[in-house]
């Protein structure tokens, strides 16, 4: 978690923020991340980033279009050298608050960088996680489950919304069991669902969410909210297709599950959670095929380094994440290799 000190210090800066602009991943824990500080704050824009698996330059407009005198970044382990050039070239403030295991040397001396991983007392929570320490708001609380179950983790704070909201809980302390089989989990499937939508849409939705005061006004099908769930069904009925696929493909043997899938809608990242979920022995890759790149979803005990050594010297591969979900990219043709390494590495 983050010390007492850095909260103040974020507070602080949240406060100096007249104009903010918060950029954040394009997933449920980023987006409730945003909720949570928007909310506390209530004044910023929200911006999610969809370049993958780095956060670009180019994103930079956003900051001069809505003229913003403070950027924060929220859950984004990678974030371009000419990102941050333009920031400091243009005098405004960076607060970049992540959970991935990075090198700390490619963080720029100017930027107020905030990573439980670097604390003295280590640790990786979800940043909805640490976002809900820093705005610290009770009614809140369901933003920060949402936030939390979708990343696979329980925060300490579930007990208290069992007791608050029984009905949309959950008796387990799986957050794979939340985040499948409960109303909260539904929610936090719904935000992520509707992240894959075209932007006017995201953006209503993200409009939604930040005046929305309490769960039942996300489940309950409204005019306000017609839009977001439509996008959750469409989404959802495309995804339990593709899962099928995935469970009944050949690509699965031994100690491998290997699924590559084509289309129009990038959900490599929650079939490989499925996935892992429902083979919690096996390693999961999940690849969406967009042409020339293909973006990689893995999951299971140990991928990062299993990443690391499968993409060593092949050209234009690159990723990070957790020590058991990272998230990637590679060229088309080079996958047959990355599965021959894989394959390799797990004998």
């Amino acid at each position: 978690m983050l010390t007492k000190k850095q909260i103040v210090e974020i507070r602080e800066h949240l406060e100096r923020a007249q104009n903010p602009i918060f950029f954040f991943d394009n997933d449920a824990d980023g987006v409730c991340s945003f909720l949570l500080l928007q909310k506390y704050l209530g004044r910023g824009k929200g911006v999610p980033i969809k370049s993958f698996p780095d956060f670009v330059e180019d994103y930079f407009r956003k900051v001069k279009e809505f003229e913003a005198d403070y950027i924060f970044i929220l859950d984004k382990p990678v974030v371009s050298d000419k990102f941050f050039e333009e920031a400091e070239r243009a005098g405004v403030n960076v607060v970049w608050i992540d959970h991935h295991l990075v090198d700390k040397k490619n963080v720029p001396s100017y930027v107020h960088y905030y990573n439980p991983l670097f604390n003295k007392k280590k640790s990786c929570e979800p940043v909805t996680a640490l976002c809900y320490q820093i705005a610290d708001r009770i009614e809140d609380l369901w933003i920060l489950v949402a936030g939390c179950v979708s990343d696979r983790f329980v925060p300490e704070e579930y007990s208290d919304f069992e007791r608050k909201y029984p009905d949309l809980a959950l008796s387990s302390r799986d957050p794979f069991d939340i985040y499948y089989k409960s109303p909260i989990g539904k929610i936090a499937k719904m935000i992520n669902f509707g992240l894959k939508d075209r932007t006017t849409n995201v953006m209503n939705m993200l409009r939604f969410l930040l005046g929305a005061g309490s769960p039942y006004e996300v489940l309950e099908e409204t005019p306000g909210n017609q839009t977001m769930h439509y996008r959750y069904k469409q989404v959802d009925s495309k995804y339990k297709k593709l899962l099928q696929k995935a469970i009944s493909s050949e690509g699965i043997f031994g100690k491998l599950v290997f699924f590559q899938y084509r289309g129009d809608l990038s959900i490599s990242g929650d079939l490989s959670n499925e996935l892992s979920y429902l083979f919690k022995d096996k390693i999961i890759v999940v690849l969406y095929n967009k042409g020339s790149k293909v973006n990689i979803s893995m999951r299971g005990k140990g991928v990062r380094e299993l990443f690391r050594h499968a993409i060593e010297g092949i050209d234009g591969a690159r990723g990070g994440g957790h020590e058991n979900a990272i998230g990637g990219q590679l060229n088309s043709n080079d996958v047959e290799r990355f599965r021959e390494r894989l394959e390799a590495e797990l004998k």
